[in-house]
């Protein structure tokens, strides 16, 4: 899978961050416009886990698709991610109590619906929706970012 990604108007706001100086300051806007742009894909999840999620079930697929920040060594880095809650938990060792107190239920079984199996064929809902809208996400962050800069700069 290859992606392409054009971000355009980079200039002004290097020199607006170059402005501001303070690297915390700047991590929180990147974070904040970052969690903003990832909403697109969260939502985007969520209207094709509604479309798979058995009525049936009590178990809501897309009740339990979040943003989370990840963790990153690197201070200048900012991780976002979009995933399902309680969607790694397999295994034995598993607190299935913390699971089912989830707003959608336990829903680990979603990686079988999303990869397949070698007896159920992929029907994947969010690798789609990241895929169709890069762009989206892209545009959403430049603008929020710049916005989120501005504001920070009005401060000072």
């Amino acid at each position: 899978m290859s992606v392409e990604v054009k971000i355009e108007g980079l200039e002004s706001v290097q020199e607006k961050l170059k402005r501001l100086g303070n690297p915390r300051l700047m991590k929180n806007a990147a974070r904040r416009s970052m969690r903003k742009a990832m909403a697109i894909v969260r939502d985007s999840a969520r209207s094709g886990a509604k479309a798979i999620d058995d009525p049936q079930t009590s178990e809501k697929i897309w009740k339990n698709i979040a943003i989370a920040a990840g963790k990153t060594r690197n201070p200048n880095e900012v991780i976002m991610r979009v995933g399902v809650r309680g969607g790694a938990a397999q295994n034995a060792n598993t607190n299935r109590a913390a699971l089912s107190k989830l707003s959608g239920g336990i829903t680990t079984y979603w990686r079988y619906l999303e990869f397949g199996s070698a007896k159920m064929p992929a029907t994947p809902f969010m690798r789609p929706a990241l895929q169709n809208n890069i762009q989206a996400v892209t545009n959403s962050f430049a603008e929020n970012f710049n916005k989120e800069i501005d504001k920070e700069l009005a401060k000072l």
